[in-house]
């Protein structure tokens, strides 16, 4: 639950970035003591092998509100958010990376367009990047075919400086590489009011950045996974079984095919043909065998959601009735 004595709670996720840190936390306190916001900087450290920890471990000392989170190996930027999102207590929680690429300055505007009601999300907008063209146009092709797959008009997904309702962040939860796709999972539970702001995108000052190529292929695989989880996560049968049949269907049409066309040329009396000297044959058989596996997948998916759901469920109550009686589970 967020703590009201909390505005704002901070989530920076890190990896051996102990140049900037200290830096960024400066900014950080400075902003919020211009607009006297209270508020939380959790630091989210992944696993790091320079002096990172050490140095979150210092700022700690020197100032209360920084609360410090060590891995004891990189388990990845998905894993710091949500542990970040799991310890947070602020009103609004605002994410953005150690790099000092993300401006603390754009916090305030962040935190009002949340504040205000109209946003349960607001994603920022790296509009003039400082990335080479080997970033940038992956990015790109990437951005497109998350809006075409999950319908959310944003420029920049992936972008770290984002604002979320602390209910947003209480009611997700994310592994993998999942953090770009942070909107999209919020909007298939519910919290569909998601904004867009165009955020300064800065040099990078300290370091190299520690993400290859190889995150926008793992990065769309998981934006695969999400879709279907979203839409067959609870009618698996829907999925599996649609295809089991209309395979199971289709080799069953080839195999009637096979047999009629054996029984019209015993009848005409042409030259006998085994059924095996026809391709059909074979592809029939194909399709049988698995369109009824795959209506076995169905099945067997539904009977795990049904023992899942009668054991917990993850439909999000958005609000209660004062006089509303919590049920007695036997």
């Amino acid at each position: 639950m967020a703590d009201p004595k909390i505005q704002i709670s901070v989530v920076v996720p890190l990896f051996n970035e102990d140049e900037s840190l200290r830096e960024l936390h400066d900014w950080v306190k400075r902003v919020m003591a211009e607009n006297n916001f209270t508020y939380e900087l959790l630091l989210v450290d992944d696993g790091s092998t320079d002096n990172s920890w050490g140095v979150v471990e210092e700022l700690a000392g020197e100032n209360d509100r920084v609360r410090g989170f060590r891995f004891v190996r990189n388990y990845g930027k998905t894993a710091a958010l949500q542990t970040g999102f799991e310890a947070s207590r602020g009103e609004v929680v605002i994410t953005m990376d150690a790099d000092l690429q993300d401006s603390p300055d754009e916090i305030p505007e962040l935190y009002e367009m949340i504040h205000s009601g109209r946003y349960d999300i607001v994603s920022g907008w790296k509009k003039k990047r400082y990335d080479p063209l080997t970033k940038t146009i992956p990015t790109k092709l990437y951005n497109a075919v998350t809006r075409a797959i999950s319908g959310i008009k944003l420029h920049d997904f992936n972008c770290g400086l984002k604002a979320y309702r602390q209910k947003v962040v209480k009611s997700i939860t994310i592994y993998g590489e999942m953090h770009r796709y942070i909107p999209v999972i919020a909007k298939w539970n519910g919290y569909g009011r998601i904004g867009e702001k165009v955020v300064e995108h800065r040099a990078r000052k300290y370091g190299h950045t520690k993400f290859g190529l190889e995150r926008f292929l793992f990065g769309f695989l998981d934006l695969l996974s999400i879709a279907f989880v979203n839409k067959f996560g609870r009618r698996p049968m829907h999925f599996f079984g649609s295809i089991g049949t209309l395979m199971f269907v289709l080799g069953s049409f080839m195999t009637l095919w096979v047999i009629g066309e054996k029984l019209y040329n015993l009848y005409v009396g042409l030259k006998f043909r085994n059924a095996t000297d026809n391709p059909l044959f074979f592809l029939a058989l194909v399709f049988i065998i698995v369109g009824a596996q795959m209506f076995l997948a169905g099945f067997l998916g539904e009977l795990f959601i049904k023992q899942f759901v009668s054991k917990t469920s993850e439909y999000s109550i958005a609000e209660k009735t004062d006089n509303t009686i919590e049920p007695k589970h036997s």
